[in-house]
Order: structure tokens, then C-alpha cells, then sequence
């Protein structure tokens, strides 16, 4: 009786065995690959001098690693502008990320849950301006911040990166399953005010969706070198992207010294700029979490 009942259990296990694809494996390490090997490469070049750079393979260390000495050069080099650097980019993302997230949710649940004169025309503008490139608005952006007098200021990143068309059309996408009408309903017969509604009840049913969003945007605001570029005049109001860009040009044409100093300096730059993001995704990969709204209405 014992081997009967264990069969079936057996028979599934082969079964899982047997579908495994060795190609799809391939394809899968192929991928894991494509991703790693390019971050394998920046720490193992973050702890290397010029010359180790040049003339030792790429993906190995060298016989004297001196990472903790390229974190010193680059912490204190001109004064220590990098961290400078790296705090305008905590606050140009972070400001950023949480603005953006709080608009789209905003304007999803309104898409979502209302409905007005003009709203599909009105969305259907939204959806549309997914498809407009960033660096195409660039330009006249700046020609409008400069008539009102931010350009050259914090504001001139900050502002164009709270509009996120994308995250809009993703928040009313997700608030339509995530927020029941029955509970909205429920909460206008208890007296709840719109608003309140909106506050208390929504935005925790919209957790997991915010945080997609606002990670997006950090992600994107992070990494956003053009728009910084023409719209900042004073290196202390750099991001590290436009920061580090300009050391690599010292480092090209500045002459053999020049490169010889600012080289690691780069490397190892590009290497702490990305720990921020890697710690936020940590912290934040947990709330995204699904059906946070189960169980808020009975069926």
C-alpha cells in the first residue's frame, strides 16, 4: 500500500526532471552573464591603478588591489566635490522618485475610478506622450525654464522628472483591480470624503504599485545625464553622471599625468554611485507584494 501511495509523487518528480530544456538553460546563464560580467568587470577595475587597468586582463585582480585607496582619492578629490555630487543625486532622485510616485497614483486612481468630460481623450494625450522621447523635450524645457529663471537651480532636474507618463498609465492600469469599487462605496456610505478615501484607503491598497513607480523614476532620475547636462552651469549642482562624465574628459585630454590620477578615479566613482541603488531595491523589493487587497471586501 505504502509503494501505491508513493507512486504518484515519484512520477511528478521524473516528470519535473524530464522538462527541464538545456537549451533554455543556456539561454538563462547566457542572460545572467550579460548582466554580471559588466558589474564583475567594475569592481575588479575599482581596484586597480592606470597601469593595472592597461595592462592586466580585465576580469581578474591585480597583484596589489588598492580599492581602499581609490575611495580615498576619489572621496577627497577637488575638496571632496564627488560627495557633493553624490548628495545632489540622492536629492534630484529622491525628491524626484517620491513626487512622481504620489502624481501618478494621483492621476491613475483619478483615471481609474472617475469618470469625467474628456477622459478618454484625456488619457488617450497620456499615452501618447509615452511614445515622445525625453531627450526631444529636453530643449524646450530649457528654453521654459529659462524664461521663469530656474535654470542653473535644483528645480531644473527635479520638476521634469515628476511628470511620468508611464507611471501614470501603470498606476490607473493596477488601480483598477487593486482598489474594489464595492470598497469605495462602502467607505462614501460611512461618511469618508474623497479625499479621504484617497488617503487612507487607496494608497495602501496601491503600495506595491507606488513602489514600482517611484523605482522607475529613482532609477531613471539617477541615471539621467542630458537634462542635467544643458540645464546646469555650476559643477557643485552636478549629479554624479555629468560629474564623473567631466572627470573622464580630464582624464582623455588632460594629458598622460592627468589620466594617470583621474583613471580610477572614474572607475572607482562609477562603482559607489551605483550602491545607493542597489541599497534601495533591497530595501524596497519586499513591498512588491501582491493582493494586498485580499480579503478587504467579502465576496
Amino acid at each position: 500500500m505504502t509503494a501505491i501511495n508513493t507512486w504518484p509523487g515519484k512520477q511528478r518528480r521524473r516528470n519535473r526532471l524530464s522538462r527541464r530544456s538545456t537549451p533554455l538553460t543556456i539561454a538563462m546563464l547566457a542572460a545572467l552573464a550579460y548582466f554580471l560580467v559588466p558589474l564583475l568587470w567594475l569592481v575588479v577595475s575599482s581596484t586597480k591603478s592606470t597601469s593595472d587597468l592597461i595592462n592586466t586582463f580585465g576580469l581578474w585582480f591585480a597583484r596589489a588591489p588598492q580599492l581602499f585607496g581609490n575611495i580615498h582619492d576619489t572621496l577627497t578629490q577637488d575638496n571632496g566635490v564627488f560627495v557633493r555630487w553624490l548628495l545632489n543625486t540622492v536629492l534630484y532622485a529622491g525628491v524626484s522618485a517620491v513626487g512622481a510616485a504620489f502624481l501618478a497614483a494621483a492621476a491613475g486612481y483619478g483615471f481609474a475610478k472617475y469618470r469625467f468630460r474628456g477622459h478618454g481623450a484625456a488619457f488617450g494625450l497620456v499615452v501618447g506622450t509615452i511614445m515622445v522621447p525625453a531627450t526631444a523635450l529636453a530643449i524646450p524645457t530649457y528654453l521654459l525654464f529659462a524664461q521663469v529663471h530656474l535654470v542653473d537651480t535644483p528645480w531644473a532636474v527635479i520638476l521634469p522628472s515628476l511628470i511620468n507618463p508611464f507611471g501614470l498609465y501603470l498606476m490607473r492600469i493596477y488601480t483598477q483591480d487593486a482598489v474594489p469599487d464595492s470598497l469605495i462605496e462602502a467607505a462614501r456610505i460611512d461618511g469618508a470624503g474623497e479625499a479621504r478615501i484617497f488617503f487612507t484607503i487607496a494608497l495602501r491598497l496601491l503600495g506595491p504599485g507606488l513602489v514600482t513607480v517611484l523605482l522607475f523614476t529613482l532609477v531613471s532620475t539617477w541615471n539621467n545625464y542630458f537634462l542635467p547636462l544643458i540645464m546646469l552651469n555650476n559643477p557643485r549642482l552636478y549629479p554624479v553622471t555629468v560629474g564623473l562624465s567631466s572627470w573622464a574628459a580630464q582624464a582623455q585630454n588632460g594629458g598622460a599625468g592627468s589620466s594617470s590620477t583621474m583613471l580610477p578615479l572614474v572607475v572607482t566613482g562609477s562603482l559607489l554611485s551605483i550602491i545607493p541603488l542597489v541599497v534601495a531595491f533591497l530595501l524596497l523589493q519586499r513591498y512588491w507584494q501582491s493582493g494586498l487587497a485580499t480579503g478587504a471586501v467579502k465576496q
